[in-house]
This record gives C-alpha cells, structure tokens and sequence, in this order.
C-alpha cells in the first residue's frame, strides 16, 4: 500500500548545505556513498530541495575514497589539497588537459 502524504512521525531534519531545518518529508536523502538505495545500516544527511537541485548529479564513482587518500593531513592548505586532488585525478584517470598526452 503507497503511504499518504502526510509526514508520518514529523521528524524535522537539518539541510547539510545551508542549515535550514525542514520536515523529513520535505528534504531529499543525500548519501555519501552514491548509492541511497542500499538502505540498510545506514543514516542518511539530508538536502532542502532547493540546495538538492543545486547538486551536481554526475556518477561520482570512487570520489570519496579519492578525498580521504589525499586529505591525510587535517592542517593542509586548501592550494596544497587542490594540487593533490588534481594529481591524484591525474595518475587515475589521465590528463583533463586535451592537449597533454596521457602517459
């Protein structure tokens, strides 16, 4: 059976981008790990629609394990993390550069 719409506990929730708070059923799930379908044994954050529509919606296979190698150092400038992001996307996936040769 479809549930109602109304709010059925009327939990209020926390948008992680801005801080607005806002019933459950009026917030879009956002999981870290890309996958909000795989529900079990998770919590999940959660977006107001507006900053949900902001997102980018691009596969982001990998991304996480990608920030958590380069950022082993919580005092790193925020140039010296965005030189090792732009290395590390280099050594996995080739140059973005079109006219770099990829190695």
């Amino acid at each position: 059976m479809w549930r109602s719409g109304s709010d059925g506990d009327g939990k209020t929730v926390v948008c992680i981008a801005c801080g607005t708070s806002l019933r459950r059923s009026d917030a879009r799930e956002y999981d870290k790990e890309g996958d909000r379908w795989s529900r079990r044994g998770k919590e999940f954050e959660h977006l107001c629609k507006s900053c949900y529509r902001s997102l980018c919606h691009q596969p982001r296979d990998d991304l996480e394990s990608l920030l958590v190698d380069i950022a082993d150092d919580e005092h790193l400038s925020r140039e010296a993390f965005l030189e090792r992001y732009y290395g590390a996307v280099e050594e996995r996936y080739g140059s973005a550069d079109p006219e770099e040769p990829e190695s």
